[in-house]
């Protein structure tokens, strides 16, 4: 079986996790039933019960005080990973706000990796800058995050702080880690990295991993690799699976090992999720439900092997519970992580009732461009949050009231962004989180 004949252009998949996330929306039914718009007194009765327990959020800026988020120190607890989301994938407020819950939680928290929705071998390149690699901040950015919705200023920032960080906390380094597949580029590097190991650990067998992975390796442009042929592609991913399985047969112990099988496995993923038929919406349904469980698969594995505290940084649909599509991901990589860790893991998820984001118009194709949206209509989750008495504020959805709780286990319209803007989407805010940050405003993020 062969793929589309039309060329998938490199322009045109600059973000093909994204793109391919984005097609399947367009593949499937996708939202929940709204429900009706609320009377006016009962939603008054509900913004008085969520204004009993909403925290005012100073700023979503990084710096100055952090004494308003000692109370989300609070509601996160004893938690390991936190997930953090973003109601788009290109608004300014959500990124800054990363850097600066980030901050927190290392000072505050103890803290000490920073996950990020993005290419495992491309995580590992800053990872080493952070400890002390060469280069600055804005350019480890821009090779690293190229076209995708994280090549922002904002980013660049938050590598800028955690690299300073290191320099004066010597003993107490941060890191940084990408827990996707290993896209736009796998690189030669991350090859290496497993045959590296085999050539110790087992030399005779190396023969046999390195014929296993001679079909794609370095694997330096998976763009033009998803205009091979479909049967190809799904032989390659059969290999790269061998190969997984080949390093795990060494049945070794400490870091070598556990590193070499993380690198082969991402490999294999990576492969696997290349293999998918952009025409056909079960194997896009197929790679999706692979990748949030890699994604949590990832986190979780860093967390055991590192004993580092995380977070999380993600779309809102992979941080939490729910997600407005959930036809296509019934599953999000936050349930995953839930059913892992328990009450380790924490899901906070962002809403905003107006402003500006970073979109693309079309799933495998364009630039990033800005997108205004209104402000939110009655209908909508935004409309009654946005009635409380604070321009920006959080909640922990798990203690409050019972009015407030029904009213948030409602599905509803909400803003949700992606690569692509779909309008219309719903979600049940109360069955998709455990803490919520709410924006009055947010603007488009800054370009690199």
């Amino acid at each position: 079986m062969m793929v589309n004949r039309k060329r998938i252009g490199r322009r045109g998949l600059l973000a093909t996790v994204p793109a391919i996330t984005a097609l399947a929306v367009l593949a499937s039914a996708g939202c929940q039933p709204a429900a009706a718009p609320a009377s006016d007194s009962k939603q008054s009765t509900v913004v008085s019960a969520l204004e009993k327990d909403a925290k005012v959020l100073r700023s979503t800026e990084p710096g100055g005080t952090t004494t308003d988020l000692r109370a989300l120190g609070t509601i996160i607890g004893n938690a390991k990973v936190v997930g953090l989301g973003e109601a788009t994938h290109g608004s300014h407020e959500f990124f800054a706000m990363k850097e600066r819950v980030f901050r927190y939680l290392v000072e505050e928290k103890g803290f000490s990796t920073f996950a990020l929705e993005m290419s495992w071998s491309a995580g590992l390149t800053i990872d080493e800058f952070l400890q002390g690699g060469e280069g600055d901040a804005r350019q480890i950015a821009a090779k690293t995050l190229a076209a995708s919705p994280w090549e922002r200023e904002e980013f660049a920032h938050l590598i800028g702080w955690m690299r300073d960080y290191n320099t004066s906390h010597p003993q107490q380094k941060v890191h940084f880690m990408g827990d996707d597949i290993s896209a736009p580029k796998a690189g030669d590097l991350l090859f290496a990295r497993v045959t590296d190991y085999m050539r110790k650990a087992r030399p005779e067998a190396l023969q046999q991993l390195n014929a296993l992975y001679a079909g794609v390796r370095p694997l330096d442009d998976l763009y033009a690799y998803m205009n091979k042929p479909l049967a190809e592609r799904r032989k390659n991913a059969d290999k790269a699976q061998e190969a997984l399985d080949l390093v795990t047969a060494t049945k070794g112990t400490g870091d070598d090992y556990e590193w070499a099988v993380q690198h082969a496995r991402n490999i294999a993923q990576t492969l696997a999720y290349a293999a998918v038929d952009v025409k056909d919406p079960a194997s896009i349904n197929t790679v999706e439900h692979m990748r949030d469980k890699a994604m949590a698969d990832t986190v979780a594995w860093w967390q055991r092997r590192t004993g580092d505290k995380v977070l999380l940084s993600a779309h809102n649909g992979h941080v939490g519970y729910r997600s407005t599509d959930p036809k296509m991901t019934p599953t999000p990589q936050g349930t995953h992580l839930r059913r892992d860790l328990g009450r380790d893991y924490v899901s906070i998820g962002f809403t905003f009732a107006r402003g500006s984001f970073l979109t693309k118009d079309a799933s495998f194709d364009g630039d990033w461009k800005k997108v205004t949206v209104p402000p939110a209509t009655k209908d909508m989750n935004e409309y009654t949050l946005d009635q409380v008495h604070h321009r920006d504020y959080f909640l922990d959805l798990r203690a409050l009231p019972s009015e407030a709780r029904a009213w948030l286990n409602t599905a509803r319209p909400t803003y949700d962004a992606g690569t692509v803007y779909k309008k219309g989407t719903t979600l049940a805010i109360g069955k998709a989180y455990d803490v919520l940050i709410h924006l009055h405003q947010v603007r488009e993020a800054d370009k690199l």
